[in-house]
Formats: structure tokens, C-alpha cells, sequence
């Protein structure tokens, strides 16, 4: 399915490959800020357990956030190696290279993207 030849697969792949090894970095990196906060109330001030509390959301936030950056290079690269790459999963047209370019992931055409975005 994929016989578009102005698509460079192989710098996407390794733009993609290289994105999925920067966030399962930062990934394992941030694993220590997102376990559960003491709340020993001798040990640390109630502002200080506060901000460890906020502190904590937010990484819990950041990698909600990679999971699902994860997913869909995920499903990208699926995509690439069964040659469905490039082509919108609703209407089946072609993806703009620019669209692709700028978010090798995008699963929708420009047209598709604004009916899903405006339901």
C-alpha cells in the first residue's frame, strides 16, 4: 500500500527510533520522582510534603505523556512495516509530506484531522 516515493522511510524510521530512546531515557531517568511521597510528619514540613506532592504529579503527568508518545510511535512503525505508512486511516488518501514531516505519527490527512477535531 505504501508506493509513495516522496516519503524518506528511512530518516522517519530513524527519527522515530531515536525519539523512542530519548523517552524511554527520560523514562527510567524520572522513575525514582514518581514513587509514592513519605508522609511522615516528623521528617518534613507540610509545605515541604505539598511541594514533594505537586513535585510527584507532575512527573506522574510527564510520563502519562511519554506512554502515549510511546504508543504512537508504536503504532507508526507498525504501520511502516506493513506498508500502510502515508495514508490516512479514515479516508485512505495520502498524508501531506509536510504533515508528515513535521509529525511523522499523524494517522489522519489534514481533512480528516479537522472533521475529528470539530466533533
Amino acid at each position: 500500500m505504501t508506493d509513495r516515493k516522496d516519503i524518506d522511510l528511512a530518516e522517519l524510521r530513524t527519527r522515530l527510533e531515536t525519539r523512542r530512546a530519548e523517552l524511554l531515557a527520560h523514562s527510567s531517568h524520572s522513575e525514582d520522582y514518581r514513587k509514592p511521597v513519605e508522609l511522615d510528619q516528623q521528617a518534613v514540613g507540610r509545605l515541604s510534603r505539598m511541594d514533594a506532592l505537586q513535585n510527584q504529579q507532575m512527573h506522574l503527568e510527564q510520563e502519562r505523556r511519554r506512554a502515549a508518545e510511546l504508543a504512537r510511535i508504536e503504532k507508526t512503525l507498525t504501520r511502516m512495516d506493513q506498508d500502510q505508512y502515508g495514508h490516512c486511516h479514515n479516508c485512505g488518501d495520502d498524508i501531506e509530506l509536510k504533515r508528515l514531516e513535521f509529525d511523522p505519527t499523524t494517522p489522519l490527512c489534514v481533512e480528516c484531522a479537522d472533521r475529528v477535531s470539530h466533533v
